[in-house]
């Protein structure tokens, strides 16, 4: 995981829980009627939603995603996220701490990076049901006088399994949404270090592969270039700090490396079309 420094508003499960003395790795919430984030935020932990009914939008990384029944939301650590659910909403949320979700990680059976690129994800009614299913019984499960935590986070894996289960079924297995063990090596050492690198041929020799190999990796892996994924990580982190820190441009140009703010105005209006400016009104 990343660990630089961040210039976010960031919000962890105590910051939502009642009562802060009950465990902090889970937290259930029914979501029901309207209910609106008009400032994008981040958190420290997973988000599971479940929706029964639903309509409205959610925002996720700056893509709108229509809301929608018998749907998935997935909003992942770090990611930046907003919503307008409309009235007559009714669905259920599991805020999974940075711990758990770490052992959660290996029931999402495809990358990590798919998930995030693909994070609402369309339920059959057989598939709806069973998530459901695990829903409820967490539900019930903390409403004991002495939660069995060891329990709850069993079933929070079985609705990681389903959902890979729900989304293997959508894509028909097709074998290039399958995570590739380097691959999701790769898009962890741009997470870490694409503030300061930006050549393929540094990754690669961390790797211990060839620039064009790797290259080959990311080809098949999302039908992207090696390069593209940095880009779009620069991007992405670009994105973030203007529209939700109180960073200045400036300083948003020598937090990401840019040589002066000309370079950085120039990549960032020739990725979106819009000035940094224009982006962060």
């Amino acid at each position: 995981m990343n660990q630089q420094s961040d210039h976010f508003p960031v919000l962890g499960i105590q910051d939502f829980r009642k009562d802060r003395s009950l465990g902090s790795n889970l937290l259930f919430n029914e979501l029901f009627g309207e209910r609106t984030i008009d400032h994008p935020h981040k958190h420290d932990f997973f988000i599971i939603n479940i929706f029964e009914q639903g309509k409205g939008s959610h925002t996720i990384d700056f893509v709108d995603y229509e809301v929608k029944s018998h749907q998935i939301h997935l909003v992942f650590p770090d990611q930046v996220h907003q919503w307008d659910i409309q009235k007559g909403t009714l669905g259920y949320q599991l805020m999974i701490s940075r711990n758990w979700f770490e052992i959660l990680v290996p029931t999402l059976m495809f990358s990590q990076s798919f998930y995030q690129n693909h994070p609402v994800i369309d339920l059959s009614e057989k598939s709806f049901n069973s998530v459901m299913y695990e829903f409820k019984a967490i539900q019930e499960t903390l409403k004991d006088e002495n939660i069995f935590w060891e329990i709850i986070l069993k079933r929070s894996e079985v609705i990681g399994l389903l959902i890979s289960k729900a989304v293997e079924f959508i894509f028909n297995n097709d074998e290039q949404y399958h995570s590739n063990p380097v691959f999701s090596k790769y898009l962890n050492l741009i997470d870490e270090h694409f503030k300061e690198e930006r050549s393929v041929s540094f990754y690669a020799e961390k790797l211990n592969i060839s620039p064009n190999y790797l290259n080959i990796i990311c080809k098949k892996s999302i039908n992207s270039s090696a390069s593209s994924l940095i880009q779009d990580r620069i991007l992405l982190e670009a994105k973030r700090l203007l529209k939700v820190s109180k960073m200045s441009v400036k300083d948003i140009v020598f937090d990401l490396g840019f040589y002066d703010q000309a370079s950085f105005s120039k990549f960032f209006k020739s990725q979106t079309g819009m000035t940094p400016s224009q982006f962060k009104e």
